[in-house]
């Protein structure tokens, strides 16, 4: 959530940094501001009125003591007066405050000056590719085959089960995704983060202090009896272990890592480019997040992006770094780039991860601060990273590591299967 005091003092360059999401929030950045006075006035009027009331309170004790009960019965009832003014300013106080809130809801965050102008994703900047696409054999087939053929991953099953978008991983097929779940954890902890098992449903303030809410209500599993939301990724509860905490400026920065289940409605995606692992309803990801001083999370985002690099490359996979666009960056985000690793057999780019600069967006509203070295109390920057999703992964190596006689298991991942090959 913006700040007001930022949209104030920069409202011409919100507007237009905003105009890049093709937004145009000039209404609404003049409702906000409108809004924000009004609310400033009335809470002027609400201290001037306590500040009589209190006047009048202390005034009336010195006259009860001094035997003036006449001018104190009168001053009593001057008091009533202003308590119901005040009530009334109060209750008006706080409407004008969840109205101000509700407006701020519906503004996204404002994109960094390195993200480029464009509304698809096909407007988003490749910064980087590396790995050699493999050369496969004749007759080589993409993973929904591969996962049929070796009877390792079913997705009938899954449908049986709960329904599409959720599939069954079978033997070396399970076995291989609790591998990559363990090597990503292993990597994301040398690297210094903390591991943290982390709960898999979360209230409404949890997915409002993400960004979450009120804005992908329809992309989340709601459990309407507890009004409790299935997570779509560990960022939401993740991130909210710092909701109202005051860090001090010695504990930055803070990184974490866990590794949870997703789950995501996903609603309207079909077709071919969804089969198999490709888009899913529940799916299994290690997240990384970091607490950054302001000062320091541009670079933290590069290394994050650089730790994703390492983590990719040991794999082996051809993969390509995007920044993306300024209409494919998600609501809360202000920077974000985006891996994609190449799928040989279905000849097309598969998006295993995405790494976001929040600023102070999330901080705000989850009143995550920092004490500075002056003693003040300052919004701090979050940001997380897929480290990484695990179907468009698995898929990836399904595919690009298949032989006529099997598919091979990544070197980096053998001490963690217990077996170089499936077949």
């Amino acid at each position: 959530m913006l700040q007001v005091p930022f949209i104030r003092e920069n409202k011409a360059d919100v507007i237009a940094r905003l105009a890049k999401r093709n937004i145009d929030a000039a209404t609404l950045i003049e409702q906000v501001i409108a809004l924000d006075e009004k609310r400033r006035r009335v809470q002027a009027q609400l201290d001037t009125v306590l500040a009589e009331s209190n006047t009048l309170s202390k005034a009336i004790g010195g006259l009860f003591k001094s035997g003036q009960v006449e001018e104190a019965n009168a001053l009593k009832a001057k008091t009533t007066t202003l308590k119901e003014q005040s009530k009334t300013l109060g209750e008006a106080l706080h409407e004008a405050g969840e109205d101000l809130k509700d407006l701020l809801y519906q503004i996204p965050n404002v994109p960094h000056a390195l993200v480029p102008n464009g509304t698809t994703e096909a407007d988003n900047e490749e910064l980087f590719k590396a790995g050699e696409i493999p050369k496969l054999h004749e007759g080589a087939l993409p993973h929904w085959e591969l996962a049929k053929k070796y009877d390792i991953i079913d997705f009938e099953l899954g449908n049986k089960i709960a329904g599409a978008g959720f599939p069954v991983y079978k033997g070396k097929g399970a076995r291989l995704q609790r591998a990559l779940i363990a090597y990503f954890l292993d990597t994301n902890t040398a690297a210094g983060y903390t591991e943290y098992q982390l709960p898999h449903l979360v209230n409404e303030a949890s997915g409002i202090g993400t960004g979450q809410l009120p804005d992908k209500e329809g992309q989340m599993y709601h459990v309407t009896e507890d009004n409790l939301y299935l997570i779509p990724t560990a960022e939401v509860p993740g991130t909210n272990i710092f909701r109202d905490v005051i860090l001090n400026e010695s504990e930055l920065p803070v990184g974490i890592t866990g590794y949870t289940p997703c789950f995501r409605r996903e609603a309207g995606s079909y077709g071919a480019h969804v089969r198999g692992l490709n888009r899913l309803h529940q799916f299994d990801k290690v997240e990384i997040i970091r607490v950054e001083h302001p000062s320091t999370s541009y670079a933290a985002l590069d290394a994050m992006v650089n730790h994703v690099k390492s983590i990719l490359e040991a794999l082996k996979l051809p993969y390509r770094i995007l920044r993306l666009c300024a209409g494919d960056t998600s609501f809360a985000s202000a920077l974000t780039y985006d891996f994609e690793i190449f799928s040989t057999a279905q000849d097309r780019w598969l998006e295993v991860s995405s790494i976001s600069n929040f600023e102070t967006f999330q901080a705000n509203r989850l009143k995550l601060r920092f004490k500075n070295a002056d003693g003040k109390n300052e919004l701090a920057h979050t940001l997380n990273g897929s480290a990484l999703a695990l179907p468009r992964i698995l898929a990836g190596i399904l595919e690009n590591y298949q032989t006529e006689d099997g598919i091979d298991i990544p070197e980096v991942l053998r001490e963690y299967t217990g077996f170089n090959k499936i077949g």
